[in-house]
């Protein structure tokens, strides 16, 4: 544990904050493009890389992908938060009476809940886990509270690989792929499919096997740990989570109340859904838009008034509220990388090292890296998709593969990375270094799994 703890420290003491980081990537990659990437024609090379990362910034697809992630963040948060789904957490919580049930029942929950929506996952994990402890300490047991919270944070390391990835949703996009590899210019790239349904990536065998594989054996690891560990008693106070009945200002209106009227629309949004993506469902055609779109009227049939939707609705956007900023920067990157031609550079290098083999394995450790630096699939998806697709189609790797091993590569740091476990830490009320050695150890588990997948699948 003293080698995880020494990680945690130096996250803690060096690591800057999130946005800081996407800043100075920016001014990183301004300065390699400056260096390495040939001169434009006409005019300095310093206002054409200003240029490019000012394009990159406001590229409308790129600004809507963004808005779609903040929404399933959102949407999901918002549905964990209703009073179903607090009687389910409530129900499960009652079967726990020591720390090994409790790890097998968070991990197990929230993976599969993740699997379906990382935002839904993170959320469903935390509130799992803090009514855990608040079992424990209602009903006089011990339990080792930071593995069961690092248990909590399972989800996210199978996320991308998962009906809500970034990656796989976006490719499942209708001519995704060619919009977001316009420009880059090479002959491979005028052959890229249309789309790339999730029967290829998320609901492919392999993958498919490698989620099962990950939804024994970390439970079963926990399980494992668990008697190896020691116990405390635990004091926190009751989670409530959004109150539908609160108030605000003390004026609601009637119609913000009305069970009716709340349901009766979100009962709208599933038919409309139903209506316009039906087809999509039977192709495994699987978008950001198809999944918000039925979180919306999930979560509005759930809530059951637009009252407790909206108290819901407060608490879950600030969780989003790096992504908003953040995304942008990123985007800009991209568009410097892109432009320059640098993207065809370090794909070049990539090719020069690397064979159809072990091109998947080097893409899963340097986006396991870089989501060290750059804690957002989505974001990374923008900055490093571009390389592992144009990689992949000189090096004759199939796209899929190589959009998993990018996927399986993000999600697989997060173990490490405390960005994403900040809606847990909050509502656990634990912190980092307490749920960080049990989460590396979950990490190494996950790295092992995941490159004989793509080593031998």
């Amino acid at each position: 544990m003293s080698v995880t703890r020494t990680i945690e420290t130096i996250f803690r003491r060096f690591l800057p904050s999130p946005f800081a980081i996407a800043v100075i990537l920016t001014l990183v990659t301004m300065v390699l493009a400056y260096f390495f990437t040939p001169a434009p024609e006409t005019g300095s090379q310093f206002s054409a890389i200003l240029t490019y990362w000012e394009k990159g910034i406001w590229n409308n697809g790129l600004l809507v992908f963004a808005y779609q992630m903040m929404l399933i963040l959102v949407l999901g948060h918002i549905l964990v938060l209703s009073k179903p789904m607090n009687t389910l957490i409530t129900a499960l919580t009652d079967k726990v009476h020591n720390t090994s049930q409790a790890v097998v029942l968070v991990s197990i929950s929230t993976m599969m809940v993740a699997f379906f929506n990382w935002g839904l996952g993170l959320i469903f994990g935390a509130i799992l886990a803090r009514k855990v402890a608040e079992a424990s300490q209602q009903r006089g047991f011990a339990i080792n509270y930071p593995m069961i919270g690092a248990a909590g944070y399972a989800g996210m390391m199978i996320w991308h690989g998962g009906i809500s990835g970034s990656a796989p949703a976006k490719v499942a996009e209708t001519g995704h792929l060619a919009g977001f590899m316009e420009g880059v210019g090479t002959q491979e790239a005028a052959v890229l499919p249309d789309l790339i349904s999730y029967s290829q990536t998320v609901f492919s065998g392999s993958n498919l096997l490698l989620f099962g594989l990950l939804l024994v054996l970390i439970p079963a690891f926990l399980w494992w740990l668990s008697k190896k560990s020691s116990t405390a008693p635990t004091s926190v106070p009751i989670y409530s989570g959004s109150q539908a009945d609160d108030m605000g200002d003390g004026i609601v209106h009637g119609a913000d109340r009305s069970r009716w009227l709340c349901m009766g629309f979100g009962v709208l949004v599933l038919i409309a859904f139903g209506i316009r993506y039906a087809e999509d469902l039977q192709e495994l055609a699987i978008t950001p838009n198809l999944l918000n779109f039925f979180m919306f009227g999930l979560a509005l049939i759930l809530h059951g008034s637009f009252r407790s939707f909206l108290n819901a609705l407060e608490e879950a956007i600030r969780g989003a509220s790096g992504i908003l900023i953040q995304f942008p920067l990123y985007f800009g990157i991209m568009g410097i990388m892109r432009d320059s031609g640098m993207i065809v550079q370090i794909s070049d290098f990539f090719v020069s090292i690397a064979t159809p083999v072990t091109m998947p394995i080097f893409t899963f450790f340097s986006a396991g890296l870089v989501n060290l630096f750059v804690p957002s699939g989505g974001g990374q998806w923008a900055v490093q998709g571009p390389i592992v697709v144009e990689s992949a189609l000189q090096l004759g790797v199939p796209l899929p593969k190589a959009i998993m091993a990018l996927s399986y590569g993000d999600q697989i740091t997060n173990m490490l990375q405390p960005f994403w476990a900040l809606p847990l830490l909050g509502i656990t009320r634990l912190k980092a270094r307490e749920i960080l050695p049990f989460t590396f150890l979950m990490m190494l588990v996950g790295i092992v799994v995941f490159l004989l997948g793509l080593w031998l699948l």
